[in-house]
């Protein structure tokens, strides 16, 4: 039991390490962590109300549920005393008890059942607005098998370790979050005539759409019964003669070694200004 008994000591070194939470104290119950008196700053103590173990059941591959021999289901019940000053007022109670129960549901692996608070008191002693509450905290208590034990002194090692964030079915990866801050790059670039050119835009495209604002998107030359095509497109699957996606950005096209037929690509005409737009 351990294990569980250390619970409140990394949970409140934990949120002691959050950016979000630095204007709150964190403490233990136990061992026992003496408070300001009078109080000064925003304070949550942490600690555990009650434990139960209870036999873990898993489903086999017929539906049936299988006794797990060396497994077992916790409930632990999380003690939050929130105290703040009398300055604050008794509302930043309830906002600091959110803030935790988001940060602990959201940002941690800790699996949150459920929560509550009772009302608000006001301790004279301390010149701060008192509110008990908790938080419903499920787990998986796994024995080493060569022990032969019935329950173990360690929870999973992930239990604060962020899996819940790292779980893509339900939170965005960081390139999805980069995309919803910038979605797309706009831009210009100067042709050199090259055959080829390749842009950087930092990010691999999804599509890109480059084009010339000042000529037609084909110029046919009906004398030579030639034309050459000053816009183009690329996405993953495809796209017009002209322009290709790269890793980093896209790769364009000049001349008749691009040829089809007898029209060109001209996307990197020599002195003429492009536009294009890159979809991240």
């Amino acid at each position: 039991m351990s294990a569980i008994s250390a619970m409140p000591v990394a949970i409140t070194q934990w949120l002691g390490e959050q950016a979000a939470l630095e204007e709150i104290t964190f403490l233990t119950e136990f061992p026992a962590q003496n408070k300001a008196v009078p109080l000064r700053r925003a304070t949550v103590a942490v600690g555990l109300g009650s434990v139960e173990i209870t036999d873990k059941f898993i489903e086999n591959n017929n539906g049936v549920l299988e006794r797990q021999e060396y497994c077992r289901s916790a409930a632990i019940r999380l003690r939050l005393g929130v105290h703040v000053p009398f300055s604050d007022g008794g509302s930043r109670c309830h906002e600091i008890f959110t803030q935790v129960l988001d940060m602990l549901t959201f940002a941690s692996d800790l699996n949150l059942r459920a929560s509550g608070c009772k009302e608000i008191t006001a301790h004279r002693d301390t010149d701060a607005f008192v509110m008990e509450a908790w938080a419903d905290v499920a787990a998986d208590f796994c024995p080493a098998q060569s022990t032969g034990l019935q329950l173990a002194s360690f929870l999973p090692k992930d239990l604060l370790c962020g899996s819940h964030i790292a779980n893509g079915d339900i939170h965005l990866t960081a390139p999805q979050k980069d995309r919803l801050d910038a979605p797309f790059r706009a831009g210009t670039y100067m042709g050199t005539g090259a055959a080829t050119m390749s842009i950087n835009i930092g990010a691999k495209p999804y599509a890109v759409f480059v084009g010339c604002p000042n000529l037609p998107p084909v110029y046919a030359n009906f004398s030579s019964a030639t034309a050459q095509v000053y816009y183009g497109f690329a996405t993953a699957s495809g796209g017009s003669m002209g322009v290709e996606l790269t890793g980093t950005g896209f790769t364009l096209r000049m001349g008749s070694n691009w040829n089809v037929g007898a029209t060109s690509p001209a996307l990197n005409a020599a002195g003429t200004t492009y536009m294009f737009l890159a979809l991240v």
